[in-house]
């Protein structure tokens, strides 16, 4: 257990039989909230590409989930109307369709964003795209023909492959799968060498450039590849909850999602994941007890991000022993410090040149 490949796989094994297993223990509404969980992972993952990954600290990552979402609300609507969007492409509720479309315009979005924020760094980076993910939430807002600040409502889901989507069994594993696929791709990406390129941005992007890396297209390339994933996560969750609205881009989701990123471990596999299981389950649970259940939440993160060095995958390890990405150690990408062997710890004197000075 000590590859962090390994938990990935036994959680996903695990998470496998939540359909299985929640109706035996009476819950059948776990299933669904297991589903939302799912879906969250592959955003905050998503955004931990670029915050984990390149260091680049985004405030607008709801932008790109909000525009998945809107792809599939705004083809359901013209489904329903009969009338083609844009007078050109046709309406439809097939997720085989919308998924791949809700891809594609969340890499455009963030393709066109990123050219532009990646110009800047720093703390106007971070205001940059806070300003281009608001602007885009009220224009939405100023819609009405796709609902306004009111959102739009999907009735009607089309059978994928002969499977009903209606069915929460069914829409859970498909988005389980999905995750299992994007955390294969975030695991490929961070041992290449473009991941080892991302590493070094992360740790000083002018040295970097010092050695002739050409750092901009790798950051522009990340920032598209993250905008994909958070469009697909938008996508299935209006699927999931069969609404979208411009809630789905405020500056409130990206911060959640960032919460999950830190909460689960910056620069690592699962921890994105095991943030966003977390934030969802502890939301969940405190929203039943009392109205006042953000109080109670608030503590209990800065505890977590106080004491639990490198998130809860940095607590895990410590706690497991494990070596590798997380607490005490280095995230993949970044070279451990050299060990002092005997022979540096004692230098022995080099005769001096007649008249130089005495060394020290």
């Amino acid at each position: 257990m000590r590859d962090e490949r390994a938990w990935a796989v036994l959680l996903l094994a695990l998470a496998a039989l939540v359909p299985v297993v929640a109706p035996m223990l009476g819950s059948p509404a776990t299933v669904a909230l297991a589903t939302r969980i799912a879906i969250y992972a592959i955003a905050a993952s998503s955004l931990n590409l670029l915050l984990g990954g390149a260091g680049l600290v985004s405030f607008g990552h709801a932008a790109y989930y909000g525009l998945g979402g809107y792809v599939v609300g705004i083809l359901y609507a013209h489904y329903v109307s009969g009338e083609p969007f844009l007078g050109v492409i046709p309406g439809t509720n097939d997720l085989l369709v919308t998924l791949p479309l809700a891809i594609l315009v969340g890499g455009l979005g963030a393709l066109v964003i990123g050219a532009l924020s990646l110009r800047t760094a720093g703390v106007q980076f971070i205001m940059i795209t806070l300003a281009f993910a608001q602007m885009l939430f009220f224009l939405f807002v100023s819609l009405k023909a796709y609902g306004g600040d009111d959102g739009l409502a999907i009735r009607r889901v089309a059978p994928v492959l002969g499977m009903n989507l209606r069915d929460p069994a069914t829409l859970y594993w498909i988005c389980l799968g999905l995750l299992a696929a994007w955390l294969f791709l975030m695991d490929r990406v961070s041992r290449s060498r473009f991941g080892r390129v991302l590493s070094g941005i992360r740790q000083g992007e002018r040295r970097m450039a010092a050695i002739g890396v050409r750092t901009y297209p790798y950051k522009l390339a990340a920032f598209v590849i993250a905008g994909m994933g958070a469009a697909m996560a938008g996508a299935l969750m209006v699927n999931q909850a069969r609404f979208v609205s411009p809630d789905m881009m405020h500056w409130t989701k990206s911060g959640e999602l960032m919460v999950m990123v830190i909460l689960g471990g910056l620069g690592t596999l699962v921890g994105p994941a095991l943030g966003a299981a977390v934030l969802v389950a502890m939301e969940y649970t405190l929203s039943g007890l009392t109205e006042h259940w953000q109080f109670i939440e608030g503590p209990i993160l800065v505890l977590v991000v106080l004491f639990a060095r490198g998130g809860l995958m940095g607590a895990i390890r410590l706690i497991s022993g494990m070596r590798g990405r997380g607490a005490g150690a280095l995230p993949a990408g970044e070279l451990p410090p050299r060990h002092v062997q005997p022979e540096d710890r004692a230098v022995p004197d080099l005769p001096m040149r007649p008249g130089a000075a005495p060394r020290g």
